[in-house]
Protein backbone atom coordinates (compact mmCIF):
# COMPACT_ATOMS: atom_id res chain seq x y z
CA UNK A 1 0.00 0.00 0.00
CA UNK A 2 3.01 1.97 1.28
CA UNK A 3 4.42 1.82 -2.46
CA UNK A 4 1.02 2.80 -4.13
CA UNK A 5 0.55 5.75 -2.48
CA UNK A 6 4.34 6.72 -3.21
CA UNK A 7 3.75 5.88 -7.10
CA UNK A 8 0.57 7.63 -7.00
CA UNK A 9 2.10 10.82 -5.18
CA UNK A 10 4.43 10.57 -7.82
CA UNK A 11 2.13 10.75 -10.58
CA UNK A 12 0.41 13.76 -9.58
CA UNK A 13 2.93 15.76 -9.33
CA UNK A 14 4.32 14.81 -12.75
CA UNK A 15 1.02 15.73 -14.05
CA UNK A 16 1.09 19.03 -12.54
CA UNK A 17 4.63 19.73 -13.56
CA UNK A 18 3.56 18.59 -17.18
CA UNK A 19 0.28 19.63 -18.17
CA UNK A 20 -0.35 22.58 -15.31
CA UNK A 21 -3.16 20.57 -14.62
CA UNK A 22 -4.76 18.84 -11.27
CA UNK A 23 -5.16 15.44 -11.54
CA UNK A 24 -8.45 16.12 -11.64
CA UNK A 25 -8.51 18.26 -14.48
CA UNK A 26 -6.48 15.87 -16.22
CA UNK A 27 -8.31 12.99 -16.09
CA UNK A 28 -11.41 14.72 -17.00
CA UNK A 29 -10.32 16.33 -20.05
CA UNK A 30 -8.92 12.48 -20.56
CA UNK A 31 -12.31 10.94 -20.18
CA UNK A 32 -13.73 13.94 -22.19
CA UNK A 33 -11.72 13.34 -25.24
CA UNK A 34 -11.57 9.72 -25.40
CA UNK A 35 -15.70 10.38 -25.69
CA UNK A 36 -15.11 12.59 -28.43
CA UNK A 37 -12.81 10.31 -30.22
CA UNK A 38 -15.64 7.35 -29.74
CA UNK A 39 -18.26 9.54 -31.12
CA UNK A 40 -16.35 11.19 -34.04
CA UNK A 41 -15.09 7.61 -35.01
CA UNK A 42 -18.60 5.93 -34.83
CA UNK A 43 -20.18 9.20 -37.08
CA UNK A 44 -17.22 8.20 -39.63
CA UNK A 45 -18.26 4.34 -39.92
CA UNK A 46 -21.48 4.46 -39.93
CA UNK A 47 -20.99 6.66 -43.13
CA UNK A 48 -18.52 4.90 -44.94
CA UNK A 49 -19.21 1.65 -46.08
CA UNK A 50 -16.78 -1.50 -45.95
CA UNK A 51 -13.90 -1.16 -49.14
CA UNK A 52 -15.66 -4.62 -50.48
CA UNK A 53 -19.35 -2.67 -49.93
CA UNK A 54 -17.95 0.55 -51.91
CA UNK A 55 -16.23 -1.54 -54.50
CA UNK A 56 -19.61 -3.75 -55.09
CA UNK A 57 -22.02 -0.11 -55.25
CA UNK A 58 -19.17 0.89 -57.78
CA UNK A 59 -19.44 -1.58 -60.22
CA UNK A 60 -23.13 -1.46 -59.93
CA UNK A 61 -23.63 2.36 -61.00
CA UNK A 62 -20.96 1.47 -63.77
CA UNK A 63 -23.03 -1.35 -65.42
CA UNK A 64 -25.74 0.59 -67.12
CA UNK A 65 -29.77 -1.52 -67.77
CA UNK A 66 -29.25 -3.11 -71.15
CA UNK A 67 -32.44 -1.47 -73.36
CA UNK A 68 -34.91 -3.82 -74.79
CA UNK A 69 -33.95 -5.74 -77.84
CA UNK A 70 -34.70 -3.92 -81.08
CA UNK A 71 -36.41 -6.24 -84.05
CA UNK A 72 -34.73 -5.88 -87.12
CA UNK A 73 -36.66 -7.98 -89.46
CA UNK A 74 -34.62 -9.06 -92.94
CA UNK A 75 -30.90 -7.88 -92.56
CA UNK A 76 -28.27 -8.54 -95.16
CA UNK A 77 -24.96 -10.51 -93.99
CA UNK A 78 -22.94 -7.13 -94.98
CA UNK A 79 -25.46 -5.28 -92.80
CA UNK A 80 -25.05 -7.40 -89.73
CA UNK A 81 -21.30 -6.89 -89.11
CA UNK A 82 -22.30 -3.34 -87.90
CA UNK A 83 -23.08 -4.98 -84.95
CA UNK A 84 -20.03 -6.80 -84.02
CA UNK A 85 -19.73 -4.43 -80.85
CA UNK A 86 -17.33 -2.29 -82.09
CA UNK A 87 -19.88 0.45 -81.43
CA UNK A 88 -20.81 0.25 -77.49
CA UNK A 89 -24.34 1.83 -78.60
CA UNK A 90 -25.49 -0.86 -80.83
CA UNK A 91 -26.97 -3.91 -79.74
CA UNK A 92 -24.48 -6.90 -80.31
CA UNK A 93 -25.74 -9.45 -82.34
CA UNK A 94 -24.89 -12.68 -83.77
CA UNK A 95 -26.52 -15.67 -85.93
CA UNK A 96 -26.98 -19.04 -85.73
CA UNK A 97 -28.35 -20.81 -89.31
CA UNK A 98 -29.58 -18.13 -90.63
CA UNK A 99 -31.45 -16.17 -87.34
CA UNK A 100 -29.95 -13.39 -85.38
CA UNK A 101 -30.10 -13.13 -81.81
CA UNK A 102 -29.14 -10.22 -79.66
CA UNK A 103 -26.44 -11.25 -77.33
CA UNK A 104 -25.36 -8.13 -75.56
CA UNK A 105 -26.33 -9.40 -72.21
CA UNK A 106 -22.97 -11.62 -72.91
CA UNK A 107 -21.19 -8.66 -73.71
CA UNK A 108 -17.57 -10.13 -71.94
CA UNK A 109 -17.96 -13.46 -74.12
CA UNK A 110 -19.28 -12.25 -77.64
CA UNK A 111 -17.99 -8.35 -77.07
CA UNK A 112 -14.56 -6.86 -78.12
CA UNK A 113 -12.26 -8.35 -75.83
CA UNK A 114 -14.27 -11.95 -75.58
CA UNK A 115 -13.03 -15.47 -76.22
CA UNK A 116 -15.72 -15.63 -79.09
CA UNK A 117 -15.82 -12.32 -80.19
CA UNK A 118 -14.52 -13.52 -83.71
CA UNK A 119 -18.15 -14.82 -84.13
CA UNK A 120 -20.15 -11.33 -83.67
CA UNK A 121 -22.28 -9.87 -86.21
CA UNK A 122 -21.56 -13.04 -88.49
CA UNK A 123 -23.48 -15.92 -88.66
CA UNK A 124 -20.82 -18.44 -87.59
CA UNK A 125 -23.06 -21.59 -88.01
CA UNK A 126 -19.67 -23.39 -89.45
CA UNK A 127 -17.61 -22.16 -86.90
CA UNK A 128 -19.77 -23.13 -84.27
CA UNK A 129 -20.17 -26.38 -85.38
CA UNK A 130 -16.89 -27.50 -86.02
CA UNK A 131 -15.68 -25.08 -83.13
CA UNK A 132 -13.24 -23.60 -85.95
CA UNK A 133 -11.47 -20.19 -84.87
CA UNK A 134 -10.79 -20.32 -88.59
CA UNK A 135 -11.73 -16.75 -90.94
CA UNK A 136 -12.61 -19.94 -93.46
CA UNK A 137 -15.31 -21.16 -91.33
CA UNK A 138 -16.92 -18.15 -90.03
CA UNK A 139 -20.08 -18.35 -92.40
CA UNK A 140 -23.70 -19.69 -92.64
CA UNK A 141 -22.79 -22.56 -94.83
CA UNK A 142 -23.06 -25.74 -92.92
CA UNK A 143 -22.74 -28.15 -96.61
CA UNK A 144 -20.55 -30.90 -95.99
CA UNK A 145 -20.53 -31.21 -92.03
CA UNK A 146 -20.65 -34.51 -90.27
CA UNK A 147 -23.53 -35.27 -88.32
CA UNK A 148 -21.56 -34.87 -84.87
CA UNK A 149 -20.57 -31.51 -85.92
CA UNK A 150 -24.63 -30.83 -87.03
CA UNK A 151 -25.67 -32.47 -83.70
CA UNK A 152 -23.20 -29.76 -81.67
CA UNK A 153 -24.41 -26.93 -83.97
CA UNK A 154 -27.91 -28.45 -83.10
CA UNK A 155 -27.10 -27.64 -79.00
CA UNK A 156 -25.47 -24.06 -79.95
CA UNK A 157 -28.94 -24.01 -81.61
CA UNK A 158 -30.95 -24.28 -78.52
CA UNK A 159 -28.63 -22.27 -76.29
CA UNK A 160 -29.27 -19.78 -77.88
CA UNK A 161 -33.35 -20.30 -78.34
CA UNK A 162 -33.64 -20.83 -74.95
CA UNK A 163 -31.64 -17.47 -73.58
CA UNK A 164 -31.33 -14.27 -75.86
CA UNK A 165 -34.31 -12.95 -77.87
CA UNK A 166 -34.33 -13.49 -81.84
CA UNK A 167 -34.40 -10.30 -83.58
CA UNK A 168 -34.30 -11.04 -87.23
CA UNK A 169 -33.36 -13.16 -89.72
CA UNK A 170 -30.42 -13.04 -92.82
CA UNK A 171 -31.87 -11.95 -96.17
CA UNK A 172 -30.78 -15.06 -98.68
CA UNK A 173 -28.77 -13.66 -101.87
CA UNK A 174 -31.11 -15.02 -104.64
CA UNK A 175 -28.86 -15.74 -107.75
CA UNK A 176 -30.27 -13.69 -110.96
CA UNK A 177 -31.10 -15.46 -113.45
CA UNK A 178 -33.33 -13.87 -115.59
CA UNK A 179 -30.22 -12.24 -117.14
CA UNK A 180 -29.21 -16.16 -117.81
CA UNK A 181 -32.15 -16.76 -119.78
CA UNK A 182 -32.41 -13.83 -121.64
CA UNK A 183 -28.52 -14.88 -122.94
CA UNK A 184 -29.47 -18.46 -123.52
CA UNK A 185 -32.67 -16.97 -125.44
CA UNK A 186 -30.73 -14.18 -127.49
CA UNK A 187 -28.34 -17.06 -128.51
CA UNK A 188 -31.25 -19.56 -129.55
CA UNK A 189 -32.49 -16.62 -131.60
CA UNK A 190 -28.97 -16.42 -132.92
CA UNK A 191 -28.80 -19.49 -133.94
CA UNK A 192 -31.78 -19.56 -135.49
CA UNK A 193 -30.61 -16.90 -137.59
CA UNK A 194 -27.78 -18.71 -138.48
CA UNK A 195 -29.31 -21.56 -139.56
CA UNK A 196 -31.93 -19.72 -142.02
CA UNK A 197 -28.70 -17.85 -143.60
CA UNK A 198 -27.25 -21.21 -143.82
CA UNK A 199 -30.70 -22.37 -145.79
CA UNK A 200 -30.39 -19.36 -147.84
CA UNK A 201 -26.87 -20.21 -149.50
CA UNK A 202 -27.95 -23.82 -149.94
CA UNK A 203 -30.78 -23.07 -151.92
CA UNK A 204 -28.92 -20.17 -153.97
CA UNK A 205 -26.21 -22.32 -154.57
CA UNK A 206 -28.81 -24.87 -155.78
CA UNK A 207 -30.43 -22.51 -158.37
CA UNK A 208 -27.25 -21.45 -159.54
CA UNK A 209 -25.90 -25.05 -160.09
CA UNK A 210 -29.68 -26.05 -161.93
CA UNK A 211 -29.28 -22.65 -164.28
CA UNK A 212 -25.68 -24.06 -165.62
CA UNK A 213 -27.13 -27.19 -166.44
Amino acid sequence: MVAIADLWETLKQAIVAYTGLSPAAFFTAVAVAAALYHVVAGLFAAAAPPPQQRKRDAEFEAVEPLPPPVQLGEVTEEELRAFDGSDSKKPLLMAIKGQIYDVSQSRMFYGPGGPYALFAGRDASRALAKMSFEQKDLTGDISGLGPFELEALQDWEYKFMSKYVKVGTIKKTVPDTENHQGDSTSGENEGEVNEGEVNEVIDEATKDEGSKE
